[in-house]
């Protein structure tokens, strides 16, 4: 990537990286590279990277496919879940064809027993996610990543060195730097660019297969970004909105849409494909590898766990350190846990930090448009 090129070029060669990466996807298989698809943030690349694998994300968030999906599950299911299986049944996600393991993890209820009818078109290997973030429970995570490795040992028929987990774990944590230093741009106040351009390049860096480039790529925008800002380019000053919730992505993207075209500006994103899956990185220099693995991923604050106290901290130091006015929380229909704790994350945002919180409960359509864009627009007014 050329830093001559305009930063909306930029933006828009990242929202398009997700298209630009069938095509890669399928040069990679052809060259016999081994393609592991995943579904979710506490998935240990750095396990499949070792060997030479690329990682491919699978979840879906389009509605496309979705009648296709409920001829099989129920109707009332999240929207991510019966997506991601429909573009699976109905072979549209090249992803997924393409890919010769997919890995889910025991996160939620439904996604659990869909891995079991995933099981009919692909090779699922499920790890076992404890659901408190306990002693125990990072035992049996750390074993669960030892376990994956031996697996792709075995079906792949290669060995996974520690060194190579380490090379690996490396490249990892040079990406999480780079996209956050990219993020962290926006404690600049006023913002520096549209929290859509930014979520443009956190959601698309997920879709490229070569993890060891996104470092050069992402440092070049970070670095063409400061020094416009340094000569007085910058967005107007608006009301400062965190997003929080559940995953988002394709359609769901409709929520920050809303929050910008009526008068707020994102400037930070705390779901998956925000600080959530960046703000740690793996303890490099350690001499249990598997343990540091098994830490840093175990550490992620999701509705799934039980109690959820780092989603709370890490909230909170993002609304202190990106003067957030408010927070707008996302919530897919029928996602029970994340509907579930709203209630503790409205009475943190309200009472502990004293800032103003909004609900939007929605799925992969677009009819709701109208009624977004209503609600968010009063609760920016609001402020």
């Amino acid at each position: 990537m050329e830093l001559i090129k305009e930063l909306p070029d930029v933006f828009e060669e990242f929202a398009e990286q997700r298209q630009q990466s069938f095509l890669g996807i399928k040069e990679l298989k052809d060259k016999g590279v081994p393609i592991v698809g995943t579904f979710c943030t506490y998935f240990p690349q750095e396990i499949a990277m070792a060997m030479g694998a690329a990682t491919v994300s699978l979840c879906s968030t389009s509605d496309e496919t979705i009648p296709a999906a409920e001829k099989d599950l129920p109707k009332n299911l999240c929207p991510l879940i019966k997506s991601s299986y429909g573009f699976a049944a109905t072979k549209k996600c090249p992803f997924f064809y393409f890919s010769d393991l997919v890995v889910g993890e025991t996160t939620c209820d439904g996604k659990k027993k869909m891995y079991e009818y995933l099981s009919q078109f692909k090779d699922v290997f499920t790890m076992e996610l404890p659901n408190r973030q306990t002693e125990d429970g990072l035992q049996l995570w750390k074993n669960e990543i030892i376990r994956f490795k031996e697996y792709l040992e075995q079906k792949f028929e290669v060995t996974i060195t520690e060194e190579q987990i380490r090379d690996a774990v490396r490249v990892q944590n040079e990406g999480r730097v780079a996209l956050k230093r990219l993020y962290e741009l926006m404690k600049l106040d006023p913002a520096p660019m549209k929290g859509q351009d930014l979520f443009k390049v956190l959601y698309g860096s997920t879709f490229k297969p070569d993890r060891s480039k996104i470092p050069a790529e992402v440092n070049a925008i970070a670095d063409k970004i400061e020094k416009e800002y340094a000569e007085g380019k910058m967005e107007e000053k608006k009301p400062r909105i965190l997003v929080t919730g559940c995953p988002i992505g394709g359609a769901t993207e409709k929520v920050i849409k809303a929050i910008e075209d009526n008068g707020g500006i994102v400037v930070t994103f705390e779901n998956c494909s925000g600080a959530k899956s960046i703000d740690k990185l793996v303890d490099e220099d350690t001499d249990d590898i598997y343990q540091a693995i098994a830490e840093r991923y175990l550490s992620i604050g999701c509705s799934v766990m039980t109690p959820n106290p780092n989603r709370l901290e890490l909230l909170g130091r993002l609304m202190d350190e990106y003067q957030v006015d408010g927070v707008v929380e996302m919530i897919l229909q029928a996602c029970h846990t994340y509907n579930v704790e709203s209630l503790g994350i409205r009475r943190f945002v309200n009472e502990e930090k004293g800032k103003p919180y909004i609900s939007v409960e929605t799925d992969y359509s677009q009819a709701d448009i109208g009624q977004l864009n209503t609600r968010i627009a009063a609760f920016i007014e609001m402020l």
